[in-house]
């Protein structure tokens, strides 16, 4: 997990950059800046963390 600059919100967010914030890249371009298909991007809001803890583990339980 790297820091990164803030998305403007308080909230937690998951996104995924191949079809959000990169998505006018060429392939070639993200992979050179470590944008994978594989990725994703946390941004950590304000939120209780147990509370984000739970979201995460009943999230990645339905994978």
């Amino acid at each position: 997990i790297r820091p990164s600059p803030s998305l403007g919100g308080t909230e937690s967010l998951l996104t995924y950059p191949v079809i959000s914030a990169a998505k006018t890249l060429a392939a070639e371009d993200r992979r050179k800046l470590g944008i994978t298909e594989n990725l994703l991007r946390l941004s950590v809001g304000l939120e209780d963390p147990e509370d984000l803890k739970e979201d995460l583990d009943r999230a990645l339980s339905q994978l």
